[in-house]
C-alpha cells in the first residue's frame, strides 16, 4: 500500500481527483522557493501599445522574450533557433491552429487539407481542427491509417501526449512537396527526457506552460523556417487576437531568464528539480501498478546532452492502461478519480491518460485510490 503524505486539504472520502487535464501546478514549490527572483513591476503607462517591434514580422513579439527563448534553447540544446522566424501566441493552441491554418492555405488547392496524427494522438488536436469547421482543412484521423492521395498535414508530438513515447513521421513520403509536418515538441525538455539532440526541423512548437509549470501566463512560441509560413501564421493571430499580451510576454522573459541562469546551478537548476521530482512519482506509480493488472509503457534510456549523462524518461502523462476487457475510464470515475479517456487520442477503453504534473497532495490521493483498486481487484480473485 502506498502511503499518502501531505493530504489535509483533501477529504478521501468525498473529493474527485481531476487528473484529465494537464495543470502544471506540480511545479509551485520550487517557484515559491525562488521568492522575488521572478518579479516583474509594470507601471500604469507601460506596454500600452499594440506593437512590440515593427521592424520584426512577427510585431506583437516582445524583444526581451526572443532573446530569452533563443538563450533558453541555446543552453538546453533541444532546438536550433538560427535562420527561424520566431511567431509568439497565446499558448501553443493557437500556434497550432496558426501553422495548420499557413500550410493549408499556401497549399492552393480547392479541396480540404487532409490533417492526421499517429494514435494515441493528444486528444485536443480532434477539438483544433474541427471546432471551426474550416472548409481548408479537415481532420482524418489516425496516421497509421492513412492513405489518400492530395496534400496533407502530419501533426507529431515527440514526447508523445499522452504515451510519452519518442516519435517521427508516420506518413512517410519524403519526395511529395505536398506532404506538410508540423512538430510539437512541448515536452522536450530535460526533466522530462533526454536531449538526445537538438531539433530542426521546418515548425516546431513550444509552451512555457509545460516548460516551467506557468500555464496561467498562455505563452507559446514557434520556430518557423519558412518565411512566409511564418507571416501567415502572423497574420492568423492578428485576426485571432490582434497579437499576444504583452504582459504575459515581459513575465516569461523574466522567468525565461532566471532558468537560463540557473541551470548550471547545483542547488537551483530547475530541470534538475523537475527530474527528481517526476522520477519520484513515477516510481511511486510503478510501484502501485506492480503486480498488478494495470499496465504502463517502459521507456528506452538515452544520452542526455544537458545533463551529460544516460537518463530515462519521465513523461508529463501516465499512459495507464488495463490488461481486463472494460472502460477504466468509468472504473476510475467510480474511485472519483477523473482521466482523459483513451477513446478520445484514438485508442480504446482499456487505457486513459493520467497527468503527473499536479500538486504533490492530489497525486498522493490518486495512488491511494489506485492502490485500492488493485487490492479490490485481488479480493475479488
Amino acid at each position: 500500500m502506498v502511503r499518502v503524505e501531505n493530504t489535509k486539504n483533501i477529504a478521501m472520502s468525498d473529493s474527485i481527483v481531476n487528473l484529465d487535464h494537464g495543470d502544471p501546478t506540480a511545479y509551485e514549490e520550487y517557484w515559491r522557493k525562488m521568492g522575488d527572483r521572478c518579479t516583474v513591476t509594470i507601471r500604469g503607462c507601460d506596454l500600452m501599445s499594440y506593437f512590440s517591434d515593427v521592424n520584426n514580422l512577427c510585431w506583437f513579439l516582445e524583444p526581451e522574450l526572443a532573446e530569452g527563448i533563443k538563450e533558453l534553447h541555446g543552453a538546453v540544446g533541444n532546438a536550433a533557433t538560427e535562420d527561424r522566424y520566431i511567431v509568439v501566441g497565446t499558448g501553443s493552441t493557437q500556434l497550432c491552429q496558426a501553422a495548420v491554418h499557413a500550410l493549408s492555405l499556401l497549399a492552393g488547392g480547392t479541396e480540404p487539407v487532409s490533417i492526421v496524427a499517429a494514435a494515441p494522438y493528444y486528444s485536443t488536436y480532434v477539438e483544433e481542427t474541427t471546432y471551426v469547421r474550416s472548409g481548408m482543412y479537415k481532420w482524418e484521423g489516425d496516421a497509421w491509417r492513412f492513405d489518400k492521395k492530395g496534400p496533407f498535414i502530419e501533426l507529431v508530438t515527440s514526447p508523445n501526449n499522452p504515451d510519452g513515447t519518442i516519435r517521427e513521421t508516420v506518413v512517410n513520403r519524403p519526395d511529395d512537396d505536398e506532404a506538410k509536418v508540423i512538430h510539437d515538441f512541448a515536452y522536450y525538455w530535460p526533466h522530462y527526457t533526454p536531449i538526445t539532440r537538438c531539433q530542426d526541423h521546418d515548425i516546431m512548437l513550444f509552451t512555457f506552460s509545460k516548460i516551467t509549470g506557468h500555464a496561467g501566463s498562455r505563452i507559446g512560441w514557434a520556430l518557423v523556417k519558412d518565411k512566409e509560413v511564418a507571416k501567415k501564421m502572423v497574420e492568423y493571430i492578428t485576426v485571432n487576437s490582434i497579437g499576444v499580451s504583452k504582459e504575459s510576454q515581459v513575465r516569461t522573459a523574466k522567468i525565461l531568464k532566471v532558468l537560463k541562469e540557473t541551470c548550471t546551478s547545483e542547488t537551483e537548476n530547475f530541470f534538475e528539480y523537475g527530474r527528481e521530482m517526476m522520477k519520484n512519482r513515477w516510481e511511486k506509480l510503478r510501484e502501485v501498478v506492480k503486480e498488478s493488472d494495470f499496465t504502463l509503457p517502459k521507456y528506452p534510456e538515452g544520452y542526455c546532452n544537458f545533463f551529460g549523462k544516460t537518463l530515462e524518461s519521465y513523461p508529463a502523462f501516465a499512459w495507464l492502461g488495463t490488461k481486463e476487457e472494460t472502460d477504466l475510464v468509468n472504473d476510475l470515475r467510480r474511485q472519483k478519480v477523473v482521466c482523459r479517456a483513451g477513446e478520445r487520442c484514438g485508442s480504446d477503453k482499456k487505457h486513459v491518460r493520467v497527468s503527473m504534473l499536479s500538486r504533490e497532495d492530489v497525486f498522493n490521493v490518486f495512488l491511494e485510490r489506485l492502490a485500492n483498486m488493485k487490492l479490490i481487484k485481488s479480493i475479488d480473485l
